[in-house]
């Protein structure tokens, strides 16, 4: 699993509420065929998700699945604060689910917690073009909640890896030989190749690709260029094998992509 399975899903906010809870709130047992976003600013609240109960508190993000049987009610003693929405994915994607627990620790920061504040200005405006620009924050902070938990359950960052990949970056057009790259880190190269997967999810190889294609595409798009001559501008010395990884990569030859 990965951030990318969540590129290409467009969501759609039909409910957003600062909701500031009176001691004797809740939300009566109920299936939902939406997704609910919350994020808890103070307080507490129980929420019962297919049945499980779980408690909510200050600091803590929920996600309930459209499907779900939910319902909730807040701690008298403490009531919640919160910013939830309730959203859909454009059709026909409403079925995927967010990989997060039902309540999550530690994913609410200062960062998405400004834009939940200039969503909520957006939101309650209602300028003109307000759908748009509130779309494009909401899938800003769904966007770094999924970096940020992706980041969490994958193994810790390696510098030594980074200076690699920033490496590739600048220098993807050139002859990259993972043995004389892995001096660079002091690495066996056998070792670099293992540790290079483990911290990003590619092969040496298929990440070089992934920039060169991505920098190919680019270029392509932007016109002036022929397809060999893109390939030779971004390292590949055989047009045919250009065009098989960059099909492989895009899903499409990049004769396609030539204006």
């Amino acid at each position: 699993m990965n951030i990318e399975q969540y590129e290409r899903l467009i969501p759609r906010v039909n409910y957003f509420v600062d909701r500031r809870c009176f001691p004797d709130w809740e939300i009566i047992k109920h299936k939902i065929n939406f997704h609910d976003l919350t994020f808890v600013i103070e307080g507490r609240s129980h929420y019962y998700v297919n049945g499980e109960r779980y408690l909510a508190e200050a600091g803590d993000v929920i996600y309930i699945p459209e499907g779900a049987v939910r319902e909730a009610q807040t701690v008298k003693e403490a009531p919640m604060h919160s910013y939830a929405f309730n959203f859909y994915w454009e059709e026909p994607s409403n079925h995927i689910h967010l990989p997060f627990n039902t309540v999550s620790k530690h994913m609410m920061t200062n960062e998405i917690l400004s834009y939940i504040k200039e969503f909520t200005y957006v939101w309650m405006s209602k300028q003109p073009g307000y759908v748009m620009h509130a779309r494009g924050l909401f899938q800003l902070i769904i966007h770094r909640l999924l970096a940020l938990y992706f980041r969490q359950s994958s193994p810790q960052g390696d510098s030594r890896i980074d200076k690699i990949k920033a490496y590739i970056v600048e220098h993807y057009s050139e002859d990259l030989d993972m043995a004389e790259i892995a001096k660079m880190v002091h690495l066996h190269p056998v070792y670099l190749g293992k540790l290079f997967k483990q911290h990003t999810n590619y092969t040496f190889k298929e990440f070089v690709n992934r920039i060169r294609i991505n920098n190919a595409e680019m270029m392509l798009s932007t016109g002036g260029f022929t397809v060999t001559e893109v390939a030779e501008r971004c390292g590949f010395n055989d047009i045919s094998y250009f065009s098989n990884v960059f099909k492989s990569i895009k899903g499409y030859p990049p004769s396609t992509v030539v204006k």
